[in-house]
């Protein structure tokens, strides 16, 4: 999560909402990373944890991250969740819930509906005070 923090870092510099993610390989080590870039970019979908699944992908060469797992700085929204979902990772890890946007537990939960395919394990709380005062300081200079 620290990691996550340090690219949540990146997208805070960059004018862009502070939130950083990472993807481990099956063995722990580091795959990929990513941060909001959507104002850097003029893309909608460029959230953390797109970017870093689209750079673990092309790191293993294949699109089904299967036996890895996305640390992420704040609770993935539905577009996220739905990439997770599809890209097979086998575990989610979150810092800050998003109560407005959430789609890991808060206010919906679409990585674990029964009704889809994959459901990843989800691990949320991680460093949550952290994350979310990361958060909170970014908002208020706004």
């Amino acid at each position: 999560m620290r990691r996550a923090l340090a690219e949540a870092d990146l997208a805070a510099a960059a004018g862009d909402v502070p939130v950083g993610a990472v993807v481990l390989g099956p063995d722990g080590a580091l795959l990929a990373t990513g941060h909001n870039e959507r104002e850097a970019t003029g893309d909608p979908t460029a959230h953390a944890e797109i970017l870093a699944v689209r750079r673990a992908a092309a790191a293993l060469g294949r699109w089904r991250l299967t036996g890895c797992t996305l640390v992420v700085t704040l609770e993935p929204c539905t577009m996220c969740a739905g990439a997770l979902v599809q890209s097979r990772v086998d575990r989610v890890v979150y810092g800050a819930r998003d109560e407005k946007a959430g789609a890991a537990g808060s206010l919906w939960d679409v990585v674990r509906d029964r009704r889809l395919n994959h459901r990843p394990e989800v691990i949320q709380g991680v460093l949550e005070q952290e994350c979310a005062s990361l958060l909170t300081a970014f908002f208020r200079i706004r």
